[in-house]
């Protein structure tokens, strides 16, 4: 099918943009376009053009297919094309359904007539891959909305309905809006506007408009995009700002010297990096378009904890019944007493409207009696990470499932094989592993066991889109892809202890450097009687590479986090505090050793730690565990508070190169108590 396809109404030419899924400018497209353009102005029997996508979309930007390729910013490029539509001689009206992002509103926006459907999405989240609109959205937005609505938008990638902007006083952006969708009302509105108008001169630019300085929005949004930590949101604001305060040719060069400078920033890199990395991770070997997927309707969890509590919630919220098993009566009605607590919270928050709030209320039972999930498509196993506890859950919940049923567990670390194996179905049994808060974070992890069907597989990861969660599909191997990974992170942040480090100092590196929470206060925050438990179970199994003895000194204290009111440090709410017990208990370890304290820089504790993450992530590749890099790293970017503008542990290995990364395993292999055979290259 041609990516453009026109047809006439009387004087109107009409040409229909159909490149799915969202209407990308592709080169071929934008050529097209730019080819009818010029038709059109030769046409004498043509008098106005409206463009128009369809009901889904206008158009949602760039096409991503052609990201990093030379025809992405081959020309036609999408700034001539804008130019092309100011130079015409004849109305140009854009016909606006679905959406209008980035490059595709900037198209709009060189038109000189926009009809739009009211609920249309509108928006130049180009800031979100760090970089800034580039072919004159922040010259004609600014025009067509007023500075001060351009300065709260486009610095922070934020998408409005139209219906929102159509509401601004004197407002340049909509000519008409539509309140109807779908059966062809807004191309009809646009087909009869572009009737009335095409005898009207002069042409409406918005190029030729002027726009307000505001010192008063540009002081807020300077202000609120200095303190980011990567360039995108500042160059914006700074662009948006030439809109008032420079001519309009002038504002256009200074945009697009914006964009490229941004194009080629380490930041714009990684973020374009997670962006694909977040499309990839839905590929997986086994799974296609056809496979059969049984529909969730309906969902039991097993187990009211913490974990059990969140799932719940995200099932809920998502609009799923969802009936939460706590045998346990006070276990029951404290479980009950939290739930209730969240429900208010989020209301008086303004995350959820009381009607949203009640509605997702009554989709949840909480009951004591396993047999009330007989006919939940989908039961998920929620309990303590104990594999004889977890196997009797498995039992039973085979023993009273229908047969059509997917069995799960929130298991983090533990063989999801062995929990198949007590069952009857061990091909629709698969792990489904959540990130703490459940109903909050987007990750999901979905561990494949040996048996595990491709139906099984497809089943939940449409069931993880369904309640909003980013699905990586991991290998079954002990901690899976995140926690694997994890205890290298937080064996080397103990070796640091060990060598001269406090639990601050290790976190202020790794958080200066732009990780959201240092090791020590991630596993404070997580519980510290949950790795403990962890390895424990490890030692049972005859499973535990390395024993941690000072860790489980902390525990045996009794201090698991911030939950217990001390962990690595102490707690006042949650404000951690250096903790006196603490620097003891690691002096008193470091004696036994025989150890002496040195002095460790900053940039070893961040290289050390980093590095673990990455040398780990290669053995998951060569063992299958983890499908490509680029799942590793969104594991840790929607997980584990990895800065997406810094790309992923694996992103971050690859920046570095080869040779400096050589080097840094050599220095720490060469460390007299760490595990140089964890440094050595994976073959």
């Amino acid at each position: 099918m041609s990516l453009l396809q026109t047809s006439r109404q009387g004087s109107v030419l009409l040409l229909h943009v159909s490149n799915p899924p969202v209407n990308g400018l592709s080169f071929a497209l934008r050529t097209a376009l730019m080819h009818a353009l010029d038709g059109a102005e030769a046409a004498p029997d043509v008098l106005a053009v409206v463009i128009h996508g369809g009901a889904k979309a206008f158009s949602g930007g760039a096409d991503i297919r052609e990201f990093g390729q030379p025809q992405a910013l081959a020309q036609p490029n999408l700034p001539s094309l804008c130019a092309r539509l100011d130079e015409m001689s004849k109305p140009v009206v854009a016909a606006i359904e679905g959406l209008a992002l980035g490059g595709g509103l900037e198209l709009a926006l060189a038109c000189h007539y926009r009809v739009v459907q009211a609920k249309a999405q509108i928006g130049l989240p180009e800031v979100n891959l760090g970089l800034l609109p580039g072919a004159g959205g922040t010259q004609r937005f600014p025009r067509a909305v007023g500075l001060a609505t351009a300065l709260k938008l486009i610095p922070q990638g934020r998408l409005v309905r139209a219906q929102e902007l159509a509401a601004l006083p004197a407002q340049r952006l909509f000519d008409d809006v539509v309140a109807e969708a779908g059966d062809g009302a807004v191309l009809a509105a646009a087909v009869a506007l572009a009737q009335r108008i095409q005898a009207l001169r002069p042409l409406p630019r918005l190029r030729d408009q002027t726009v307000a300085p505001d010192a008063e929005a540009e002081a807020q949004a300077l202000a609120a995009s200095e303190g980011l930590p990567y360039p995108a949101p500042l160059a914006c604001v700074q662009a948006v700002r030439g809109a008032a305060s420079l001519p309009f040719e002038d504002g256009i060069r200074a945009e697009r010297a914006g964009f490229e400078g941004l194009l080629h920033s380490p930041e714009s890199a990684a973020l374009r990096h997670v962006f694909f990395a977040e499309r990839a991770a839905g590929k997986v070997p086994g799974v296609e378009a056809d496979t059969p997927r049984a529909r969730i309707q309906s969902v039991g969890v097993v187990g009211a904890g913490t974990m059990g509590q969140g799932i719940a919630l995200a099932c809920a919220q998502a609009g799923l019944p969802v009936q939460l098993v706590e045998p346990d009566a006070a276990a029951r009605a404290r479980a009950l007493s939290q739930l209730d607590r969240h429900w208010v919270a989020q209301v008086e928050k303004g995350r959820l409207s009381a009607d949203k709030a009640q509605t997702a209320r009554q989709l949840m039972t909480v009951t004591e009696r396993l047999g009330d999930l007989a006919q939940a498509d989908l039961l998920i196993e929620a309990v303590y990470e104990d594999m004889a506890l977890k196997q009797a859950v498995f039992r039973e919940m085979d023993a009273i499932a229908k047969p059509e049923a997917l069995l799960a567990s929130n298991t983090s670390t533990l063989d999801m094989d062995a929990l198949a194996q007590v069952t009857q179905r061990p091909d629709q049994v698969l792990g489904l592993h959540f990130f703490s808060p459940a109903a909050v974070m987007k990750l999901l992890e979905v561990v494949r066991g040996a048996a595990t069907s491709p139906t099984a597989l497809a089943s939940a990861l449409a069931f993880g889109k369904q309640i909003g969660k980013t699905c990586v599909v991991a290998g079954n191997a002990d901690g899976f892809i995140g926690n694997r990974m994890v205890d290298r992170y937080l064996e080397q942040a103990l070796f640091l202890l060990d060598e001269g480090c406090t639990p601050q100092q290790v976190d202020q590196a790794i958080e200066a450097w732009g990780l959201a929470m240092g090791p020590f206060r991630m596993i404070d925050m997580a519980g510290n009687d949950v790795s403990w438990r962890v390895r424990q179970q490890r030692a049972k199994d005859g499973k535990l590479r390395r024993a941690q003895p000072l860790a489980d000194r902390l525990c045996e204290l009794g201090r698991f986090g911030q939950k217990a009111g001390g962990g690595w440090y102490d707690y006042d709410g949650r404000e951690a505090r250096p903790s006196k017990a603490v620097a003891a208990l690691i002096a008193a370890h470091r004696e036994q050793m025989g150890r002496p304290a040195r002095t460790v820089g900053a940039e070893e504790i961040v290289d050390r730690l980093l590095l673990a993450l990455g040398i780990e992530g290669e053995r998951l590749l060569a063992e299958g565990v983890a499908l490509r890099a680029s799942d590793i790293d969104l594991v840790y970017v929607l997980g584990y508070g990895f800065p997406r503008w810094k790309g992923g542990p694996m992103f971050e290995l690859a920046r570095r190169g080869e040779g400096a990364v050589a080097a840094l395993r050599g220095a720490f292999a060469a460390v007299a108590h760490d595990d140089a055979a964890f440094w050595a290259p994976v073959h």
